[in-house]
């Protein structure tokens, strides 16, 4: 038997001024006022988007992950939750699933890979890069693994 789902948003907490592009697929999350959000993005439940942050399509928001205000994620920009701690996908146990935090004013290229880190404010990640890593200092990162190139 076949199962098929229209994209939708369920059960999020838009705020006002918010422009969203479909089709998307938005559900349990939180989206502050001021937000862009283009077509084709997948926001999953507790996420969180700071004001005037946008999001452009094609981009990928798991579970676990707080974005700030004024941020700008390129397009097709991937956010992981799941290490593969255990040498395979976690699945739906959500227990081996980790946080992301992006502070504000952070800037993330397109193409990128964002793993479970924190990155601290004004920063620039340079498209295509893979940061595996927490950025704890301002400046232009780029890379696989993503690395400081110079400070800004």
């Amino acid at each position: 038997k076949m199962k098929i789902l229209d994209s939708s948003i369920v059960d999020a907490d838009v705020s006002k001024n918010v422009t969203i592009i479909k089709p998307v697929n938005i559900y349990g999350c939180t989206i502050s006022e001021g937000v862009f959000i283009g077509p084709f993005v997948e926001i999953q439940k507790n996420v969180f988007i700071g004001k005037r942050t946008k999001i452009q399509s094609h981009s990928f928001i798991c579970e676990l992950v707080k974005i700030g205000d004024d941020c700008f994620i390129g397009h097709g920009v991937m956010f992981i939750n799941d290490k593969f701690s255990t040498g395979k996908p976690a699945g739906g146990d959500s227990s081996l699933w980790k946080e992301t935090n992006i502070a504000k004013n952070v800037s993330i290229g397109s193409n990128s890979s964002i793993l479970p880190v924190s990155i601290c404010e004004n920063v620039v990640i340079g498209a295509g890069s893979v940061v595996t890593k927490d950025i704890t200092s301002s400046g232009i990162y780029a890379g696989n693994p993503a690395k400081k190139i110079r400070s800004i």
